[in-house]
């Protein structure tokens, strides 16, 4: 686009200078008196024409655009993300339009996230600090005993908030870029290990089987063990939510191109094709779900903030896998 552009800019510098030289011979040659006036004059005449011509379409060609992008901007900068430009003019200029309406799709996108942000995590907040504020009432007007019973759920509630704001704290900071990761040599196997072990009674609890299936051989990640385990819970706990007794949840480690792929399988009812797209998304969580749809935006924060990739791949009622790779 840009050699086209320069030979456009050089095409026009040569047409100048054959337009001025043409000019000057004709003016010469009219000094000279080498030709008669009628003569030279005509010609130079049309030439001027043809110049001025060319140069008003070129120009209304170029500032068209130019000025709808400017009122493009200006409406943007006062807040309105809607408005989208008509591709028109030279390529460059279409290119331009196009390169503007993508960024004002995006800012469109994320102002309307942020919007849904503020009022997920004011609707998450509110149901704690209701019960916070209904059992502290009866408190202190004598309702309730200042004891265990009405007291523990004081508590329980505090940590389904502080849970949620150390959520919100880690997905900012990852996406941020200054998530700060303590980088160790790992075995793809000891992650694994680790991850199934931990669900393992609550596995069993459910009648679902657990699998880990690493083989041998695989090389050493430099990563940091604490978030990746968190990304292996995160996908394990909602493969488990959504696997009925019965089922299977596997976990698997394999080569991959460029690094280590995990992959986290179950046979649960699985995720429709409408709503696979947004499953990464914040605060996106099914009706069946306890916590607040955080889990996966994390995990993908996370996975990312260490150079991967993660992907989802469901059926509705053929289960869920959920695939992450790391360099």
């Amino acid at each position: 686009m840009r050699r086209r552009f320069l030979r456009r800019i050089a095409l026009g510098v040569v047409l100048v200078v054959v337009l001025i030289s043409l000019g000057t011979t004709f003016l010469v040659q009219l000094v000279s008196h080498s030709v008669e006036p009628a003569i030279a004059v005509a010609p130079l005449l049309v030439v001027v024409l043809l110049t001025v011509a060319i140069a008003a379409r070129s120009v209304r060609k170029l500032v068209v655009p130019v000025s709808d992008v400017m009122d493009a901007a200006d409406r943007v900068a006062g807040g309105d993300y809607s408005v989208r430009l008509r591709e028109r003019g030279n390529p460059e200029m279409r290119r331009l339009a196009r390169s503007f309406n993508a960024m004002a799709e995006r800012l469109e996108s994320s102002e309307e996230l942020r919007r849904n942000l503020l009022a997920d995590v004011a609707h998450e907040l509110r149901t704690p600090l209701s019960v916070i504020r209904g059992n502290a009432e009866g408190i202190l007007d004598g309702l309730y005993a200042p004891d265990r019973d009405h007291l523990e759920p004081l508590l329980e509630e505090t940590a389904v908030m502080a849970r949620l704001l150390e959520d919100l704290q880690t997905l900012s900071t990852a996406e941020a870029g200054v998530l700060r990761l303590h980088r160790e040599p790992v075995s793809p196997a000891d992650l694994v290990d680790d991850a199934v072990g931990a669900f393992r009674t609550q596995a069993d609890a459910r009648r679902v089987r657990l699998e880990a299936r690493v083989p041998s051989g695989l090389e050493l990640l430099e990563v940091d063990r604490v978030r990746v385990g968190e990304v292996l819970a995160n996908l394990i706990a909602n493969a488990l939510r959504h696997t009925p007794s019965g089922g299977t949840v596997a976990v698997s480690a394999e080569r991959a191109t460029g690094g280590t792929a995990f992959t986290v399988t179950d046979s649960g009812s699985g995720i429709s094709a409408s709503d696979l797209p947004s499953v990464f998304d914040r605060f996106v969580k099914a009706s069946d779900s306890g916590g607040a749809g955080l889990g996966l935006a994390i995990a993908k924060a996370l996975v990312e903030a260490h150079g991967g990739t993660i992907t989802a791949e469901s059926e509705r009622g053929r289960g869920t896998t959920i695939r992450f790779v790391l360099p």
